[in-house]
């Protein structure tokens, strides 16, 4: 595997007039030769590599990781049972998005529980609806003047207590 280290190290070839060795460190053979017989291409490829070093010597060593046959999880292909289960069996599975009227009653529902005051996080929990969902939910209520935004004198959590009409 490639250090990143060891590429800059070798960046500074081009004080040697030896542009393009962290390209053919890093497997870019092609490029490498472009660089060695180009002056880097006339320097500016040489300073722009400064900052694709890093990500020259991630992608070489995934490849070397991909051809030895690691997975990505660092188990080796001599255990595709295991791999198999762990990502696919137990792979969390996809949780219908209730519509917004749905989301709206199950959040009145867990207001009512909860004595008519209700934050995002509570609502998360108890509709089991998204952080995105259940805050724009709680807006839209907001507007229609059903329900009172407030941050918690104790808590500082914003708090939507819900009102009778």
């Amino acid at each position: 595997m490639n250090n990143v280290g060891t590429a800059y190290v070798l960046w500074l070839g081009c004080l040697l007039q030896l542009h393009g060795l962290q390209r053919l460190y890093n497997g870019k053979i092609f490029t490498g030769l472009l660089w060695l017989f180009t002056f880097g291409l006339m320097g500016f490829g040489q300073l722009f590599d400064l900052i694709l070093i890093p990500g020259m010597v991630e992608e070489h060593n995934a490849k070397w990781k991909a051809r030895q046959g690691l997975l990505p999880a660092g188990a080796t292909q001599s255990q595709p049972a295991i791999y198999r289960v762990m990502t696919h069996e137990f792979a969390p599975t996809a949780i219908a998005r209730p519509t917004p009227h749905q989301l709206t009653i199950k959040l009145l529902k867990a207001a009512h529980n909860r004595g008519g005051k209700l934050s995002v996080t509570q609502g998360v929990l108890d509709t089991e609806a998204s952080f995105a969902d259940v805050e724009a939910t709680l807006r839209e209520l907001a507007k229609t003047g059903y329900v009172h935004v407030y941050n918690d004198p104790e808590t500082g959590i914003v708090t939507y207590e819900f009102r009778e009409l």
